[in-house]
């Protein structure tokens, strides 16, 4: 008999759980009161799957990791009431590709924010007047140029996302007025 392993949540409580929130929600639509907030344990499930995928291979070594973690609660709270228990039975699914898409968000704007940075940095001259009164400071600064450029190609991409949208977008319109 092989021995299963231990998960870190019980999806089948899970799921009783978001059922019961969905029908406290729906109650409360009925009366016209405000949204109950979720229980603890709904709460802690958030905080357990958004921890354990913050250790995934791919999101571990980020720096702004707990404000990964927080988007991907934030989302999870805010649609939680979406979850439908009649077409899934498994919330930790739902939830856990909430958080996933949320940690890629962060991700994209903390580029953006990089990129930015290097960008105001490098066009400012900073860089110039460091070297000139500290010439040993010139390896390190050649270090940095080299990962600005990685973040010169991270706007090139940029571009062409926005540019390929326009296109989409204009298209769609031009098959519109067809």
């Amino acid at each position: 008999m092989k021995k299963q392993k231990k998960h870190y949540l019980d999806n089948k409580k899970f799921l009783e759980e978001i059922t019961k929130y969905k029908k406290m929600c729906a109650d409360a639509d009925d009366s016209d009161m405000p949204q109950p907030p979720i229980t603890e344990f709904i709460g802690k499930c958030f905080l357990d799957i958004a921890k354990g995928l913050s250790y995934k291979p791919n999101f571990i070594n980020y720096t702004y990791r707990d404000e990964m973690i927080s988007d991907g609660i934030e989302n999870c709270i805010q649609y939680c009431k979406n979850f439908n228990p009649e077409k899934s039975k498994n919330p930790f699914s739902y939830f856990t590709q909430i958080i996933y898409y949320a940690f890629v968000r962060r991700i994209e704007r903390e580029k953006k924010q990089a990129y930015i940075k290097h960008k105001l940095t490098y066009e400012s001259g900073i860089l110039e007047e460091i070297i000139e009164m500290d010439p040993d400071m010139k390896l390190n600064i050649e270090y940095q140029k080299n990962d600005f450029f990685d973040i010169y190609e991270f706007e090139e991409k940029m571009e062409r996302k926005r540019k390929s949208r326009k296109m989409k977008s204009k298209n769609s319109l031009e098959s519109f007025m067809e």
